[in-house]
């Protein structure tokens, strides 16, 4: 077992014989791609559009792979010269398939016979979603010139703002009791024990961000400004609704989990009163201690720990995910420790040519950590899901993204509270379970107020770090409500969060609210179930890189913009809340 992940299933090095002779192939498949997108009209509207599929299923492989290399490489060093240069070569050269790729995709949106085409050609069957989905998206669609222009023009605009955050708040210094630290390992303190060290780490970390501040307002500011200027050019009425538009979701469903979300928050504001009298505070809960540990759960989790308990748990639960967990550690697919120049937080990344996936963590070996790594192994459960799909059927939108992350964390809290009699124990979890929903709900409704100040104020005014913190700082107020300190709240969040910082992927919170409540949903339909229910969950999964969200959730008899069923989801905590209440108590 191993504590870093490998990367040789796609390159041993940037020397590679493999890696220089895919970057060469690139260019011939851009070639390639000239080449057809100049030879239109010469054979049937049938072999036409096959032939432009299998196209775009070798190149997304092949860039895929080189994007996956450099990008996993500099994710785990910030510093690493040769994945920064490489990932702009890529970016160079993918930008060549932009104007002919343009050109292929407009003439499937003006086929008028595609049902037609479709019913002739059983790979065009496959992809019978996504022809549908090309010609629909024709409408946001600009001349090939134009689009050309704009991919070009992104590598030194919304992509490298976005690079620029990255590297600020990977590489910042952070000064903690006379030594340095890192960004990721100041935040991670927030879970310490000490109250002392809680307090402390915070203010260093708030102190740290006056360094990085401007630079970083600089780079949301311009994000911001880009995401406005391609929406009015492609014909979106707003950021947001072109969000809603590439996520397949109705902004009913959006409006039904925003007003189910905003009707229960008094309920989580009491579970943070209920921790700030426990912890001796009498105006609500300061941001310092919103993780603070409760309960007696001092336990730390070694990375075989963590295994050997998740393996525990999913073996009864979903045998399939307790062998896709083996795989991640014992193969090297999870790196697992902070070090200085790493990026902070956690992601999963698919490896769409090999069936595989990458993990990055900063483990400290609690067991809000072990959650995260289940969090993190469901994004991989989801695409193994999807395996068995063509390589241009695997991907899925931003909402349904975070529906398997959080079953898993279901499960795996589930099982924790479900196998402990101790009630110190039990409050460890249950405080667990509602500071990480609190954080779906609460800190997300915060993010998506802020960020919907920011964008709706961004076409007429440029906003300094100072106004930023404002606007947070109100949005925190708003979310949290009296459940916290309003005078010590966190004005900075908008610096540390990479979800901010980009100019395609707006609006990345409310999936994470979408997708909490969603799983907790699906996971008390799973109780009710049993395995018989994982069928379907399974066919839910693999199903979601080619429907809506809401048809999606229908294979699981939801719907979506019912905004009872956000509620029920919501409701399923009125008990842990009282429980905790009562612990706390005590």
């Amino acid at each position: 077992m191993y504590d870093r992940w490998s990367l040789k299933v796609l390159y041993d090095s940037y020397e590679d014989e493999k890696f220089q002779s895919d970057l060469k192939k690139v260019d011939e498949l851009n070639a390639r791609y000239n080449e057809l997108a100049e030879s239109l009209g010469q054979k049937s509207e049938v072999e036409t559009i096959k032939e432009i599929l299998l196209l775009e299923e070798e190149y997304e492989v092949l860039v895929h792979r080189l994007y996956d290399f450099c990008g996993l490489a500099g994710e785990a060093d910030t510093t690493d010269e040769n994945a920064s240069s490489y990932l702009g070569v890529l970016m160079q050269k993918a930008n060549e398939s932009t104007r002919p790729g343009t050109i292929l995709q407009k003439y499937i949106a003006k086929v008028e016979n595609i049902d037609a085409c479709i019913a002739q050609d059983a790979l065009l069957k496959e992809y019978e979603d996504r022809l549908h989905r090309i010609q629909a998206d024709d409408k946001y669609m600009l001349g090939e010139d134009v689009e050309e222009a704009l991919s070009r023009m992104d590598i030194s605009g919304g992509q490298a703002w976005s690079k620029l955050q990255s590297y600020l708040t990977s590489s910042v210094k952070v000064m903690f009791r006379g030594e340095e630290t890192t960004l990721p390992g100041i935040r991670n303190m927030a879970y310490e024990a000490d109250p002392a060290v809680r307090k402390e780490a915070y203010e260093a970390e708030l102190a740290c961000y006056e360094q990085i501040k401007d630079s970083v307002a600089f780079a949301l500011n311009s994000i911001k400004m880009q995401d406005w200027s391609t929406c009015r050019m492609r014909g979106h009425k707003s950021p947001l609704d072109k969000v809603l538009y590439n996520s397949r979701m109705q902004r009913a469903t959006l409006e039904a989990l925003m007003e189910a979300m905003k009707e229960y928050m008094p309920n989580f504001h009491e579970y943070l009163k209920a921790k700030a009298v426990a912890l001796g505070h009498k105006n609500g809960l300061p941001w310092y201690d919103l993780f603070a540990p409760m309960g007696n759960s001092t336990e730390k989790y070694s990375v075989a720990d963590a295994k050997a308990f998740l393996m525990k748990v999913f073996n009864d639960v979903n045998p399939r995910m307790a062998e896709i967990i083996d795989r991640a550690f014992e193969e090297e697919w999870i790196d697992f420790f902070p070090r200085k120049g790493k990026v902070g937080g956690a992601f999963c990344a698919g490896l769409l040519g090999e069936k595989q996936f990458r993990i990055l963590t900063n483990f400290d070996g609690s067991f809000s950590d072990v959650v995260t790594l289940a969090h993190e192994l469901g994004h991989g459960y989801h695409d193994f899901m999807t395996h068995d799909n063509r390589p241009l059927n695997m991907d899925y939108s931003m909402p349904v993204a975070e529906t398997a992350s959080t079953f898993n964390e279901n499960v795996v809290k589930g099982y924790a509270l479900d196998h402990t009699p101790n009630d110190d124990e039990k409050l460890a979890i249950l405080e667990g379970e509602l500071s990480d929903v609190t954080q779906i709900i609460c800190d997300i409704y915060s993010r998506f107020l802020f960020e919907s100040k920011v964008v709706d104020n961004r076409e007429s005014s440029f906003m300094f770090a100072d106004k930023l913190c404002e606007y947070m700082l109100e949005a925190q107020k708003e979310a949290y409500g009296d459940g916290l300190d309003h005078e010590i709240l966190h004005p900075y969040m908008w610096v540390c969060k990479g979800h901010y910082y980009s100019a395609d992927l707006g609006f990345y919170n409310f999936p994470y609210a979408f997708g909490g409540l969603f799983a907790r949903g699906l996971y008390a339909k799973f109780r009710q179930e049993g395995a018989a229910f994982l069928e379907k969950y399974n066919l839910m999964l693999k199903e979601t890189p080619v429907r809506s969200v809401e048809d999606v959730a229908k294979i699981c008899d939801i719907d979506l913009t019912d905004k009872e069923f956000w509620l029920m989801s919501l409701h399923s905590y009125d008990e842990d809340i009282a429980e905790f209440k009562r612990l706390t108590a005590k």
